[in-house]
């Protein structure tokens, strides 16, 4: 499993604050506009060709709006949606700034999210890592991400469902569905993580190598990564907790609670899995230790056994002229079978103390 790195960025180091620069990897190859109206009689779903188009339904009495961006290089239509919406420049910036970490702000007539949305491609065994922006604002949400395909769905259907409590909330509830799904995916994740550790654990253990070592290596380097991208979600959940403002409704703050157990769950799971893999470093290295213990072990009981067949075979090897075994026609064969019998006893013995 691996992580997907990221491409060349454009800089926006020089220019003025608020300017509006796309830094990050071109992921989508069109820019997709959805928009989602309800409310709980009525729900419309569309796909907009421009973004005039919003302005329909944008302050219609009534109904939540929901437009969701895929795709960010088209800087044209950013400026454009924030300008309808009386978004701040910084917070644009932010948006077109995919290596922004996780936070809350609060610009009183809207609230500001990012997080770092995961989704795993299990055929080329690799983790999608993509930034979600999220705007709350009055009966309104804007959603950002870097390309088409994302964790929302279900949230998708249960709009379609007019019994929903989506179709009866406000937006602020909305906004608490787009996150909890965010971070519910980050447990499948982890699952398909742990199942991974679980047959690197076996291999470490049945048969060590090179490679195995450098497998725990790169999971480390995810495990950082994924680290990296979940812990300061801690401060933003707790930042729409105590923000004050009427935009999160006292309703919705208790599945907040509940989102912010959820972030623990998740950063703990993290932690026990950097544990688990600096262990696999120790147990990868007392396997090799082990294994070598093993080898010097029959090494040696071998030379052991051949010291005193070597001695037999060497004073047999001076051949003086008054040795008395010499001569003696039974010779040869007495001594390879002294020798014989020396070497099985000293097998039996190691054998009896256990040392082979």
């Amino acid at each position: 499993m691996r992580f997907t790195k990221l491409g060349k960025k454009q800089s926006n180091v020089g220019l003025a604050p608020g300017t509006l620069v796309h830094v990050g990897e071109k992921k989508a190859e069109r820019i997709v506009i959805s928009l989602w109206a309800y409310n709980s009689e009525e729900l419309i779903e569309k796909e907009l060709q421009t973004v005039e188009e919003c302005l329909a339904f944008k302050d219609k009495p009534g109904m939540n709006l929901w437009v969701n961006v895929d795709g960010l290089d088209q800087i044209e239509v950013i400026e454009k949606l924030g300008s309808y919406f009386k978004i701040h420049p910084l917070t644009l910036e932010d948006v077109l700034n995919t290596g922004q970490r996780p936070k809350m702000e609060d610009y009183d007539s809207y609230i500001y999210t990012v997080l770092k949305m995961m989704l795993l491609d299990t055929e080329k065994e690799e983790i999608l890592i993509d930034q979600v922006s999220i705007i709350i604002g009055p009966g309104y949400i804007l959603s950002f991400q870097e390309r088409e395909g994302d964790v929302f769905d279900p949230l998708r259907e249960r709009l379609k469902n007019p019994n929903s409590r989506l179709r009866k909330a406000g937006v602020d509830y909305l906004a608490y569905g787009l996150i909890d799904a965010v971070i519910d995916n980050y447990f499948l994740i982890l699952e398909h993580f742990g199942e991974k550790l679980e047959y690197l654990e076996d291999e470490l253990v049945r048969d060590p190598n090179p490679s195995t070592l450098k497998t725990v290596q790169k999971y480390k380097r995810d495990m950082i990564l994924l680290r990296k991208s979940v812990w300061p979600l801690r401060e933003l959940i707790s930042g729409l907790q105590k923000v004050e403002s009427e935009l999160i409704k006292e309703t919705t703050q208790i599945y907040l609670r509940d989102l912010y157990d959820h972030t623990i769950q998740v950063i703990d799971s993290i932690e026990a899995f950097r544990d688990i893999l600096s262990s696999m470093v120790d147990v990868y290295l007392s396997s090799i230790s082990n294994r070598m213990n093993d080898i010097m072990k029959v090494l040696t009981i071998i030379a052991t056994i051949f010291i005193p067949l070597t001695f037999v075979a060497g004073v047999y090897g001076m051949n003086f002229d008054y040795m008395p075994e010499l001569r003696w026609r039974l010779g040869y064969p007495a001594v390879m079978l002294s020798m014989a019998l020396i070497g099985i006893i000293m097998f039996l013995y190691f054998k009896k103390r256990r040392w082979v």
